[in-house]
């Protein structure tokens, strides 16, 4: 079904995103990636579609992935040096993706934030409850001087009337990610509408991987060599190039 639907585009209108900025590729840090060699055939598939940059993103969420920063820069510097001995040519940066808790408070009103480029700040939500405190959360954010980037929007099953909800979150100041194996319905059929929704009202700013294992990297192959994930490409403002 997936050949059907993702019909593959020749190289002439091929236009590429060079930069991914949300994956879990640091081995044993998050739910991600679990050896270090399963992060280098990660890193070699993405090479391969022609990124030359990554900016991995590992969890942070109280009581569940309690990464302090120092860890994260620390681990980081292990696979940047297994990429290096490698001869991979890519560039390995790293931020965090943040589970909206108190913790997420803590961090933003002490600063303690790895941001993507300058600052970025990639954070999510429950997929099931809404929260009660997002655009409080949002707010705090701002006034900390911190852009929002809200994950994978298309995935919150709590979203029921999306047109306004994304529409009230955009008002916000809030730029969405939206993961690129949602578009091939990885996560579902409600999440792959959700996701052409986005796209059709071009407010999709950022295309993560939000890539966990291999397998997940295969299916991502076959979607970014699709004409419709070029039709996204050209209709929506993504900005991951610029990062």
């Amino acid at each position: 079904m997936l050949k059907k639907i993702f019909h593959r585009s020749t190289p002439k209108k091929r236009a590429e995103v060079t930069v991914d900025m949300h994956s879990h590729i640091i081995h044993k840090l998050d739910d991600g990636v679990k050896s270090l060699e399963e992060s280098i055939d990660i890193v070699k598939t993405l090479v391969s579609l022609g990124y030359k940059k990554i900016i991995t993103t590992p969890h942070i969420r109280e009581y569940v992935y309690e990464n302090s920063s120092n860890e994260i820069l620390s681990r980081v510097e292990v696979l940047q040096e297994a990429i290096k001995s490698e001869n991979i040519d890519v560039t390995l940066e790293v931020a965090a993706e943040y589970y909206l808790d108190q913790e997420l408070f803590r961090r933003v009103q002490a600063k303690d934030i790895l941001t993507i480029d300058d600052n970025y700040l990639l954070f999510e939500t429950s997929l099931l409850s809404p929260p009660i405190n997002l655009y409080e959360a949002i707010y705090e954010m701002k006034l900390q001087g911190y852009q929002p980037i809200l994950a994978h929007p298309e995935r919150y099953r709590y979203i029921t009337k999306p047109k306004e909800i994304f529409t009230k979150l955009k008002e916000e100041g809030v730029l969405f990610q939206v993961d690129i194996n949602s578009i091939g319905g990885h996560y579902g059929r409600e999440a792959k509408k959700h996701a052409k929704l986005l796209a059709k009202w071009k407010m999709i700013d950022f295309l993560g991987s939000d890539l966990h294992s291999l397998k997940q990297a295969s299916f991502l192959s076959t979607i970014v060599c699709s004409n419709y994930y070029q039709k996204i490409l050209q209709t929506n403002p993504i900005k991951n190039n610029l990062l």
